[in-house]
């Protein structure tokens, strides 16, 4: 028995524990308060919700206005006296974020008892009648189709239109999913099985988050399940009188959109969060801004979101002065010369290789195993090569040779580089031309330095010496000039070497529709709308022949990582995240709690096997 075993079985998992603690708390604090929940008339209900509402809202109102006054205070102040007042600010919302945190633990066993028995009511009866409010009239004429005035009563019907088709209200919360709305109000990820109902276990948090009026975010990775279940729940939240919207509906930029993001409750996919806290930060004027701050959000399929697509930027880009005049097409056929000299030379250093390592003796397989990192230096992609070093041992030869010259500074580095046309490396995907592939490279041009930078410095001090100043920037200019048409082409011919020698057709791209899209290394899926920055793509393009569309330059760009770490409270819900535990834990300092299923499984999960294939 190993230690972690020996443990396991004195103390329990840490699973078995928090399910525990968590049960006690369900049993304890919301199951009690059911039958008080069941005696309630429909209106009473809704009255317990409104009260809870009315005192969280009035423990935070004074920090509030003081707040509004402080904010009012500082447009009226000099920019170099506004800090200390803007200090103030901070501390007050510190300071609230932290009153609600109480007021929200007081009142979340009442909000969820009230919410399951919400939920109840609708699956017992077709239809719920209560007094209507400005809400309920204002959905009525809206054309909601859950809902309908009669004289001073709005009836709520239990079936409406989610995501396309008829829903019928069916649900109602297990004690397991009081458990995950629970670990989902502390800021945790919920680890719930397949089918055990995340989507309903999220309306639990985001509703009492909701009664704070500061905006909870429910983020989807796609928009018809935004949409869908904005719709599906959207009844629930709103009988009890909190607002919903879908981000996903509405366009960019639009009172609509602006309304959404106003609501108690707003729905939509991680990108478009994103890409709306990018388009405020472009902003012009506060009211050409939709959001309005990162109080609390809950990410569907989590791991997805903030482990996979973490890193992945979003970019709002668009066109550059003189986009047009690229010179892609026009050096691609110097580079072709060089790309093709490149690789019959790696062949024949390759076949020269295989001869040397296969020698008994140890000094000719020494030099077998240089021409072999040199191959990888030449063209890492070159499939004989890749073939080859998935021999046994090969790999490891060519990683010991590699560490051998990389050593002392690289010291001897030259001697493994020289010969080639260029150098590749492959893990910071950069090219370097040698002095043996600029001459390729220039061929027939009569300038030798076509395709080399100048030592700029040096140039603009040898002027120094002109005694007319507007001789002197006159000559200035024209170097500059020059340097700026050369700093392009160089740049044009870098990315041109990239194209042909570290991006490969149907692996890190396809081509459709005549365009060149982009291959997710993660999930091999096609990205559409994306593109390689900094003029890559554009070689890309000219390579395969297609339009080689204008330059773009990024205007502003946040990767989902930072974004989601910017909310007071962020929560999860997966059904895969323990493996992902630490990485949860380091980047975002997210505990991973794993819920219960409502029935014991009966699946019998073994452990893994894996298999070597006879060659392993």
């Amino acid at each position: 028995m190993s230690l972690e075993s020996f443990f396991t079985s004195i103390f329990g998992s840490k699973a078995s524990r928090d399910e525990k603690r968590y049960r006690s708390y369900v049993d304890a604090q919301i199951n009690t308060l059911g039958e008080s929940m069941a005696a309630k008339s429909n209106d009473e209900l809704r009255q317990a919700v409104a009260d809870i509402r009315a005192d969280i809202h009035g423990a935070i109102a004074p920090a509030e206005q003081e707040i509004a006054d402080l904010k009012a205070k500082i447009e009226t102040l000099p920019l170099d006296e506004r800090q200390p007042l803007w200090e103030n600010v901070d501390k007050l919302e510190k300071g609230i974020n932290e009153t609600l945190e109480h007021k929200l633990e007081e009142h979340m066993p009442a909000v969820f008892a009230a919410l399951r028995e919400t939920a109840a009511r609708f699956a017992r009866n077709e239809t719920v009648t209560v007094t209507a409010n400005e809400l309920d009239r204002d959905l009525a004429g809206k054309g909601s189709d859950f809902v309908t005035i009669d004289g001073d009563k709005a009836i709520y019907n239990n079936h409406w239109i989610a995501g396309g088709n008829e829903v019928v209200w069916d649900m109602i919360h297990y004690d397991v999913q009081m458990i995950g709305g629970k670990v989902l109000n502390e800021g945790k990820i919920a680890e719930m099985a397949t089918g055990e109902g995340k989507t309903l276990v999220a309306t639990l948090p985001v509703f009492l988050r909701s009664l704070t009026g500061r905006g909870v975010h429910v983020v989807t990775v796609n928009d018809y399940l935004a949409k869908r279940d904005s719709e599906w729940m959207g009844p629930l939240y709103q009988f009890l009188g909190s607002t919903i919207d879908c981000i996903d509906k509405h366009q960019p930029n639009t009172p609509q959109r602006r309304a959404a993001y106003a609501c108690d409750i707003t729905y939509g996919t991680n990108n478009e969060f994103g890409f709306d806290y990018l388009r405020d930060n472009m902003a012009m004027a506060p009211e050409d801004m939709v959001q309005r701050g990162h109080y609390y959000a809950i990410v569907d399929e989590v791991d997805s979101v903030l482990i996979d697509d973490a890193r992945t930027p979003l970019i709002i880009s668009g066109p550059v002065p003189k986009g047009d005049e690229q010179y892609f097409n026009e050096y691609k056929g110097n580079v072709e010369n060089v790309v093709q000299a490149q690789r019959r030379l790696v062949n024949n250093i390759l076949v020269e290789a295989k001869e040397k390592l296969a020698s008994e003796d140890k000094d000719v397989k020494k030099e077998g195993a240089l021409l072999l990192f040199r191959a990888f230096k030449g063209l890492p992609k070159y499939p004989p090569l890749i073939k080859f070093l998935s021999q046994e041992g090969m790999k490891n030869i060519m990683l010991e040779t590699e560490a051998h010259y990389l050593q002392d500074n690289a010291r001897e580095m030259p001697a493994v580089t020289d010969p080639l046309y260029f150098v590749i490396d492959e893990k910071n995907r950069s090219v370097e031309l040698t002095d043996k592939g600029l001459d390729e490279l220039t061929g027939k041009i009569s300038d030798p330095n076509f395709f080399v930078l100048p030592d700029i410095t040096t140039q603009l001090s040898d002027l120094e010496h002109i005694a007319d100043k507007e001789e002197r920037q006159a000559r200035k200019d024209e170097l500059m000039a020059d340097y700026a048409v050369k700093a392009e082409r160089v740049h044009t011919v870098t990315q041109l070497l990239k194209a042909y020698t570290l991006f490969d057709k149907d692996i890190e791209y396809v081509i459709d529709d005549n365009k060149i899209k982009i291959v997710d290394e993660q999930t091999g899926r096609i990205m559409e709308g994306r593109r390689y920055s900094d003029g890559l793509h554009q070689a890309i393009e000219a390579k395969e022949g297609v339009k080689v569309e204008a330059a773009t330059q990024t205007f502003a760009t946040i990767t989902l990582q930072n974004y989601f770490r910017m909310y007071h409270k962020l929560a999860g819900m997966t059904g895969t995240a323990v493996t992902e535990a630490g990485e949860f834990w380091d980047v975002y300092k997210l505990e991973i709690v794993e819920i219960p299923t409502n029935r014991p499984v009966q699946r019998v999960d073994m452990n893994d096997r894996v298999y070597k294939t006879k060659k392993e």
